[in-house]
């Protein structure tokens, strides 16, 4: 089969699109014979999960390591998912690996054979194949939803990351900011580092860290950032480094994204050893697509993912440092069981239009949802809906000025759109 019919093929295997637990996965990988060769660092938290891993890959690539990187949901192309040492995957590679573990699945080793699996499930143990024909000196993994039933969490991490904790995928992980922090402190180990980005994190996130005895370290109290002039400094257990450049990826945030990962590599320095010109590089060289995404040219156009409150909070602060534009036109799409409200309260005060978009999918909001969800939130203006993002994007670029900003956000899907109609990659 071409990518596309496995990926249909895989689309179609379970009765629901997210099914969080261990039990089949563990059968299939079992099965498969999957086993770990090198140190795992597996990323888990609500916001800048992507940013760590591509901070933690380009850093390592600096210094000359071999790695792998999985990461979800992919914006272009499936491919983007899977990455040995930067580059995305072929076609080829990822049909053998698919067709690996569907025989996995089901041979007589799995019990009852023909176990179903998700598709982020199949693409996790596909992934996994992938790796295992490579010589990697590292593995990174980014948990898909949660963290203690997320099919990466199948494999045992040398060192776990929580970036943060916020309310999102609430009808999986539970209602409060508490029983979330816990389902993702799931991928800690005993005796083993691991790093939360959060500074406020939740209480039961840190007690089950000390119950099993994980060697908990916590931004703003066991490592940190100073800003300077046009430089920062990190302050970890290792010592302190200095003048280090701003990271690539644009936004305030991104320098605790990367405090996190050098805190990280500081606990692996013992078998992923990196000098300071491979930090130096790594901050320099990083990139990642739709992440407060600034692209040349007039109107200026951002993409940015960002899909739950304090996502676009983090949006509408970086918005509001860049240089002044008169008018921003948002061209929003985003899924149905997001907190929208939230979302459009966030960014509110820095959108003067508001250009709802359907998206592709039976969990996307209507462009008609959302213009109610905006008119509940006070937006007087007369709202156009738009029947994809790429058509709301292209009402944007006809009456937008040339000093004006054109935002698109809420979802991968609509960023997506725009990088189509673009013509860009996401690389």
């Amino acid at each position: 089969m071409t990518l596309d019919e496995w990926l249909a093929f895989i689309e179609r295997q379970h009765a629901q699109p997210i099914a969080l637990g261990l039990d089949r996965v563990r059968r299939v990988a079992q099965a498969l014979g999957q086993r770990q060769t090198c140190p795992l660092i597996l990323v888990g938290g609500t916001n800048g999960k992507g940013s760590v891993c591509a901070l933690l890959e380009r850093i390592l690539l600096s210094a000359g390591y071999r790695v792998g990187l999985y990461t979800s949901p992919h914006l272009l192309r499936y491919n983007e998912r899977v990455r040995i040492d930067g580059r995305a995957v072929g076609d080829e590679t990822l049909c053998a690996a698919f067709e690996r573990v569907e025989a996995a699945r089901q041979s007589g080793k799995v019990s009852r054979g023909d176990t179903p699996l998700t598709y982020f499930e199949f693409g996790t143990l596909a992934a996994w194949e992938v790796f295992a024909t490579h010589s990697l000196d590292a593995t990174i993994l980014e948990v898909g939803l949660g963290g203690r039933l997320d099919a990466t969490n199948l494999y045992d991490a040398d060192l776990a990351i929580v970036t943060g904790v916020d309310l999102d995928h609430m009808d999986y992980l539970g209602p409060t900011r508490e029983e979330i922090g816990f389902e993702k402190a799931g991928i800690f180990r005993a005796g083993r580092p691991a790093i939360c980005g959060d500074v406020d994190p939740p209480r039961r996130l840190i007690d089950h860290a000390a119950a099993i005895g994980a060697e908990l370290q916590v931004l703003g109290r066991d490592f940190g950032v100073g800003r300077q002039e046009g430089q920062w400094q990190f302050r970890g257990r290792r010592g302190n480094r200095s003048g280090l450049a701003f990271p690539a990826l644009r936004g305030d945030r991104q320098i605790e994204n990367a405090a996190v990962a050098l805190a990280a590599l500081d606990e692996l320095h013992d078998c992923l050893p990196v000098a300071m010109q491979d930090i130096r590089r790594g901050l320099a060289e990083v990139e990642l697509a739709g992440r407060f995404q600034v692209l040349p040219g007039r109107p200026t156009v951002v993409l940015d993912v960002a899909h739950n409150p304090q996502a676009a909070r983090v949006l509408a602060d970086n918005l509001g440092g860049m240089a002044f534009h008169p008018r921003t036109w948002a061209v929003f799409g985003i899924m149905r069981d997001k907190d929208i409200a939230g979302v459009v309260a966030a960014l509110r005060h820095r959108v003067d239009y508001w250009l709802p978009a359907t998206l592709e999918g039976p969990r996307a909001a209507t462009a008609e949802e959302l213009a109610a969800i905006l008119a509940d939130a006070g937006v007087s203006e007369p709202l156009p809906t738009f029947a994809s993002a790429s058509s709301a994007f292209a009402y944007a670029q006809e009456h937008a000025d040339e000093n004006d900003r054109i935002l698109a956000l809420g979802s991968f899907l609509t960023v997506a759109d725009v990088l189509r109609v673009l013509g860009r990659s996401a690389a």
